[in-house]
């Protein structure tokens, strides 16, 4: 199989993750799960719990919640696949860092370099926030806006582009 960028969004709890390791397991080879999210409370911890369980057990799991760019640009060589769940997890943690939007887009324009040079194939996954209600104030505002543009530039760079709905996977691009 050549190497892909895959992106796949859609709303919460649509299917997401599913659809993505359901598309992982198609690739041949190595496969390592980028795991963004931390547990900060039990809720959060239960859910991380119930991913880990989900996958694979030959699958490695890395976690980086920040600089998912040096973690492609180091391991994106050792892996025929690494699937990045979730980029929405990511951009809440750079916000929570107090990123500014122009370093979080020069973040994302780094780790999509990074996964076009690399000899791994990538799936990346992250919630659609943008179809919602306008959000009542500035930093939900922010992370609509900034989410908008990250999306974007995946969907640009990206080989194939899925939507969930209900479950139910729609191919977009490719």
């Amino acid at each position: 199989m050549d190497k892909k960028i895959i992106f796949i969004t859609g709303g919460v709890r649509s299917g997401k993750s599913r659809f993505a390791q359901k598309l992982a397991q198609e690739f041949p080879g190595s496969k390592a799960y980028l795991a963004t999210a931390q547990a900060l409370d039990a809720e959060m911890q239960r859910r991380i719990t119930r991913h880990q369980k989900s996958r694979p057990r030959t699958w490695q799991t890395l976690e980086e919640p920040v600089h998912i760019g040096d973690v492609i640009q180091k391991e994106g060589r050792r892996f025929d696949l690494i699937l990045l769940d979730c980029l929405t997890l990511w951009l809440s943690n750079l916000m929570m860092a107090g990123w500014s939007q122009k370093k979080i887009l020069g973040e994302t324009t780094r780790f999509l370099k990074m996964a076009r040079e690399s000899s791994s194939s990538f799936i990346f996954v992250s919630n659609e926030v943008g179809m919602g209600i306008v959000p009542d104030n500035p930093s939900g505002r922010f992370f609509r806006d900034v989410s908008g543009m990250i999306h974007q530039r995946v969907a640009q760079e990206a080989d194939e582009v899925y939507f969930l709905i209900c479950g139910l996977p729609q191919k977009i691009k490719g």
